[in-house]
């Protein structure tokens, strides 16, 4: 049996648990005394062996102790022998470093005058070899050996440079200028018939003469010159062939107007959209050809030459490119194309005929545009790739430039087109057409006022994708503006059918299109409807129109939650996509601090992948950038509201539905209550008779019967709507609510209609109080009916009047104060005429 002794170096060692497990862990077969006389045996040896081993080693430890501390002895003087070598070489370094420094002093004073001398005679040398030079520079100019004439040129230059601002040497200075003017002229040509004809060996000779003469922007400047020519002619080739159809068409009209037909069909107009292709193909087959010719013609300038001559090209082409796509919007709309006006036409003119205005083809035609323009932007860069990222972005900020104008107008294009697009959204639908129409009016006004919603928020998503594909999102700002405006003007739109509606439905009692739509007479002094005039079909017909203007409301708040968060959505897809790294005022900078920055001084392929349409515009534009980045920003806060107003009115539009619907529904209530306060009956006495007669109970008159089943069939009005809602069983729940929700708003209304009409009663007789507490009780039962809470007033009502009233103090006096409302049953006994003792 092994004797396990770790348990007994732990802090929570219990003796008696430890002497059960190993009891336990006995053999069944051994007797438990034999088990227990072997454990205390092993104990008892191994506990010998233990002090066994500690007396040992105890000895041992106090033999060591004397050794050790001779050891620390040691050591200690040793450190102290050390500390003192290690001062006293510091004494001899400073001793040293004082009688050195004035032997360096010394030495360095010399080595200063000699270099002193040593520049003096090569200044001297500079000075001997500038007159030199200057004397033989127009044998070496006569000799034709360009090269060497530069060399000339650059040695004087050097010279003039090592003997600085001396008078002497002054005309020497505007010599020099003269002849790399000169120098200059000559190698025009020959670099002019070098890079057209393509000789690779003259074009490097030329241009080594010019950069050694330091005029390497002269080579730009002949590259570019020689190359912008054709270019320029394929640009203007559209405007040639244009004034041709148009001379050839006017020839025609004036001679025979059968064949100018015969022409038109057979040669159509070029437009813009369709040559554009054409021209930046061949634009891109020409620098294609440059940049393979410029890589092994001029190795060490390809990289910039042939995109500054884009550049160039892109400059000198941009006035006309922003008109041609000013001109080819207006092309898309007829009435524009007749006038020959683009877009840019359409919003700076005052003058324009009624009823022109901008519309969704002209940004749509804009926007194709740009797409080619953005198709050979990226074959640009593809093409591009080797050059550094600064060049390549002033590159693409040039080959977008022509459409900068009207990025910077998106935001006003966006909401002229939005805001004409929302006025001619025809919510109305139909005109009031007298008493007898109005249910049709109403639903047929709902219905449209419905289908509009999905129809405006088409057109908001259709704005989206416009500001993504024409500014990839930088005028993201401007765009939800202009979101947040349209939405406004819709939901304005919507509130003014509303109040239309109010008096189709007759609830708008002040107005007076009121009185003139619904044939009052303008003598009646009650502003009621006359529902004599209406059937109760037509009642619930209107009832059923003004229940599905509640469809209305959830579906543009639903419709508007969704589309907000889409928006949402897209703007924090813009934050990750926009690179953030080139923002500032500085690009290189920026690039240092950016993901594109490889940290050798070059860029990655990723910095070069987020030079986007956007990331190009908004390089420069700082304080754009920022305002933009602010916003991102914001979005990423989930309190965040893209549309903040519109969010705002969508809820209040909810609100004034409710209202509206409230009052539809309850109007008639009020129309059957309206005059109970001032019934004759409360005050009439019952006539006395000679005769005895039966005593019968009394029924509940017709106004409140009225008013029971109209609150008895609301359920089944409700139903329709609420099975709508219940398009699924997850809605089950919500359209039951729904129902519950409206029939309980009703009941509780005219409960509190008819209560506020009972307080008005001034002198009501026994008659009088027990016709009215059969009224009461008649309406008691119907809330029952419909589950809904009787109110504790009108139960004291019904209380105090169907008592006696010789009995009605007892009886207010015997009711429990929970069950009763004291200032009713005062109003009561005040009615009744009866004194209630404090």
């Amino acid at each position: 049996m092994m004797v396990d002794l770790a348990a007994f170096s732990e802090e929570n060692f219990d003796a008696k648990k430890w002497i059960n497990n190993a009891v336990e862990a006995r053999h069944p077969e051994d007797p438990l005394e034999k088990h227990l006389v072997d454990l205390e045996m092993k104990l008892q040896m191994m506990s010998e062996e233990i002090s066994s081993s500690l007396e040992e080693q105890s000895s041992a430890a106090i033999l060591r102790v004397p050794r050790a501390s001779r050891e620390v002895i040691r050591l200690r003087d040793d450190a102290l022998s050390l500390r003192s070598s290690v001062f006293s070489i510091l004494d001899k370094l400073k001793q040293a470093e004082g009688s050195a420094a004035e032997s360096i002093a010394a030495l360095a004073t010399i080595d200063t005058v000699k270099c002193r001398m040593e520049a003096a005679y090569e200044t001297l040398q500079d000075a001997a070899g500038l007159t030199q030079l200057s004397s033989t520079v127009e044998d070496v100019f006569a000799s034709g050996d360009l090269p060497r004439a530069a060399e000339t040129l650059a040695s004087m230059r050097h010279c003039l440079s090592a003997v600085g601002e001396v008078a002497e040497f002054a005309n020497v200075r505007k010599q020099l200028e003269v002849l790399e003017d000169r120098l200059d002229s000559m190698v025009q040509p020959r670099l002019t018939d070098a890079l057209s004809n393509r000789k690779v060996d003259v074009a490097q000779e030329m241009r080594g003469i010019l950069v050694r003469i330091g005029r390497a922007k002269s080579f730009e400047l002949y590259y570019t010159k020689i190359h912008l020519r054709p270019i320029k002619q394929l640009w203007d080739e559209f405007d040639s062939r244009q004034l041709t159809y148009k001379l050839a068409t006017e020839k025609i009209d004036g001679e025979r107007l059968s064949n100018a037909d015969e022409f038109q069909s057979n040669s159509p107009p070029l437009s813009f959209s369709s040559w554009l292709p054409t021209f930046y193909d061949e634009l891109l087959l020409h620098l294609e050809q440059e940049w393979k010719w410029c890589m092994s013609a001029f190795p060490d300038d390809y990289k910039t030459l042939v995109p500054k001559l884009l550049i160039e090209i892109m400059s000198i082409v941009n006035a006309s490119f922003t008109s041609r796509i000013n001109l080819a919007t207006g092309d898309v709309v007829p009435e524009t194309k007749a006038l020959a006006r683009g877009i840019l036409d359409l919003m700076s003119s005052g003058d324009m005929p009624k009823g022109i205005k901008i519309e969704s083809k002209h940004l749509d035609a804009i926007i194709e545009l740009h797409n080619m323009t953005s198709t050979f932007a990226r074959n640009i860069q593809h093409m591009f790739s080797e050059s550094e990222i600064n060049i390549l972005l002033d590159t693409l900020k040039a080959v977008y430039s022509p459409f900068e104008t009207f990025k910077q107008r998106y935001g006003h294009m966006e909401r002229i087109i939005l805001s004409s697009e929302i006025s001619k959204l025809d919510l109305r639908g139909a005109v009031t057409r007298g008493v007898g129409a109005q249910g049709i009016e109403l639903s047929e006004t709902v219905r449209r006022m419905e289908e509009s919603i999905p129809q405006v928020i088409l057109l908001l998503e259709a704005a989206v994708e416009r500001c993504i594909n024409f500014t990839g999102g930088s005028e993201a700002d401007e765009l939800i503006l202009a979101l947040d405006d349209i939405m406004l003007q819709y939901i304005g739109a919507l509130n003014e059918t509303l109040r239309s509606l109010r008096a189709v439905c007759g609830v708008d009692n002040t107005s007076d299109i009121t009185k003139k739509d619904l044939g009052l007479d303008k003598k009646d002094g009650t502003h009621a409807r006359k529902t004599d005039l209406i059937s109760n079909e037509e009642e619930w017909s209107i009832v059923q129109g003004a229940l599905q203007i509640l469809t209305v409301a959830d579906c543009l708040t639903s419709r508007s939650s969704v589309f907000e968060a889409s928006l949402r959505a897209t703007v924090a897809r813009l934050s990750t996509s926009l690179s953030l790294s080139v923002f500032g005022s500085s690009l290189d900078q920026s690039l240092r601090h950016s993901p594109a920055y490889d940290g050798n001084g070059g860029s990655t392929i990723t910095g070069r992948a987020a030079l986007d349409m956007a990331t190009v515009r908004l390089v420069d534009t700082p304080d754009k950038a920022r305002k933009l980045f602010n916003l991102l920003e914001q979005s990423k806060d989930p309190r965040f509201h893209a549309l903040p107003l519109a969010s705002q009115r969508v809820a209040a539009f909810a609100e004034t539905v409710n209202e509206l619907v409230y009052d539809v529904l309850i109007s008639k209530v009020r129309q059957r209550l309206s005059d109970v306060s001032r019934m004759p009956i409360w005050s009439s006495v019952e006539e006395a008779s000679a005769f005895p007669l039966p005593s019968f109970s009394t029924y509940p008159q017709s106004y409140v019967t009225s008013v029971g089943e109209y609150l008895l069939t609301l359920p089944q009005q409700l139903e329709p709507l609420a099975e709508g809602i219940a398009s699924d069983e997850a809605n089950a729940d919500e359209a039951q609510f729904f129902a519950t929700e409206w029939m309980f708003k009703v009941a509780e209304g005219a409960t509190a209609i008819y209560m506020e009409q009972l307080r008005g009663i001034q002198y009501i007789t026994d008659r009088g109080a027990q016709q009215l507490s059969a009224d009461i009780d008649y309406l008691s039962n119907v809330l029952s009916a419909l589950s809904v809470p009787i109110p504790l007033v009108l139960s004291t009502f019904q209380t105090c009047l169907s008592a006696p009233r010789d009995q009605l103090k007892d009886v207010i006096r015997s009711e429990p104060a929970s069950q009763l409302d004291l200032p009713t049953a005062n109003l009561v006994c005040k009615m009744r005429r009866v004194i209630l003792d404090q």
